[in-house]
């Protein structure tokens, strides 16, 4: 996952040296905030004229036609819009602009308002704490979001800003976001090479829960234990794409689950005749779970002690009723 640094949260320093101090940390982006002032282009042109590092240019604005002529003239690469501040809902963005295009929404915003810029735009970018604001909290309802607008845009990239800490960028690399901004984490830190670090790989804090950010379990591939013919099954793993299928009780409760591997084997016992697989023969009854109520934490040290490496995680409650599930596969891929 990309960072990108929001230059206005440095107050301890003028704008030079921010700029100086995010090229020898080797930042992904600068995030740059505009609430409607056209002033914000000459701090661009100083980013530019000093930095190499790709510009994130978030743009707060009634009137965003105010804006396209620079637009036109500053090659920035990634340019946002907050849709709840347009006056007019309509953006007709010079062709002559060549970056991405991005819309941000608040907490509160459907994310169905993405439809009318599907067409033209590349990513949204969620706003989880108050647009334009440094250091609140990251709303956890946005975890939500995100794995709904993934599902119905799954071609468009996602950006978060607000609220970023290290426990909150584990877990969107974990879902596959591809950038968050981070400002007050980042430069409040002692070092922002180790502030970095920590935003890149390391979990530190933990407030969220398992339940605040795992797959639900409509979300989820599973299947009840009264209905458990080889060709739904296979047709709940090929839906679900992660590999597995949780198998519960009438009631809900968690009876084991059927990977991939579990599958093979049993068509391999039975090339004869392959009519002869009992899928109750194939199921794993004692895979390993996790709690909802585990912190990330919890989880993260749950996982370390395992001697296998971990992929995905059926997710159980307290009375051992399936909820969900997790999986790794974004870490996996190194998408950091």
């Amino acid at each position: 996952m990309k960072i990108s640094a929001s230059i206005y949260s440095d107050k301890g320093n003028d704008i030079q040296q921010t700029i100086q101090n995010l090229n020898d940390s080797h930042v992904d982006m600068i995030h740059v905030d505009c609430k409607d002032d056209l002033n914000v282009f000459a701090d661009i042109e100083k980013i530019q004229a000093s930095s190499v590092i790709p510009i994130d240019l978030h743009i707060i604005t009634e009137k965003p036609q105010r804006f396209y002529s620079a637009l036109e003239n500053f090659d920035i690469e990634y340019v946002t819009f907050q849709y709840e501040d347009l006056e007019d809902k309509t953006l007709d963005i010079p062709k002559e602009f060549m970056g991405q295009l991005g819309l941000a929404i608040t907490s509160g915003t459907d994310i169905g308002v993405f439809e009318a810029y599907k067409e033209d735009f590349d990513f949204i970018l969620f706003m989880a704490t108050i647009p334009g604001e440094s250091g609140g909290k990251f709303d956890k309802s946005n975890f939500r979001r995100i794995r709904e607008f993934q599902k119905r845009y799954p071609n468009k990239r996602v950006h978060v800003d607000g609220g970023v800490n290290a426990e909150v960028s584990f877990i969107l690399r974990n879902m596959g976001v591809f950038a968050s901004v981070s400002g007050s984490y980042l430069f409040n830190s002692a070092n922002i090479n180790t502030a970095l670090l920590n935003l890149k790989l390391n979990e530190i804090e933990s407030h969220f829960l398992v339940k605040d950010f795992m797959r639900d379990l409509n979300e989820s591939p599973h299947q009840y234990a009264n209905n458990l013919g080889l060709n739904r099954i296979l047709e709940v793993m090929n839906d679900g794409k992660l590999g597995f299928t949780m198998i519960l009780e009438e009631d809900g409760t968690f009876s084991g689950i059927i990977g991939n591997a579990d599958l093979r084997k049993g068509l391999l016992n039975h090339m004869d005749d392959l009519n002869d697989v009992k899928v109750e023969e194939i199921i794993n009854r004692s895979p390993i779970t996790i709690r909802d109520d585990y912190t990330v934490y919890q989880l993260l040290r749950f996982i370390k002690k395992q001697s296998s490496p971990i992929v995905y995680l059926p997710v159980v409650n307290s009375e051992g009723k399936a909820v969900g599930t997790i999986n790794f596969i974004n870490l996996i891929k190194g998408e950091l």
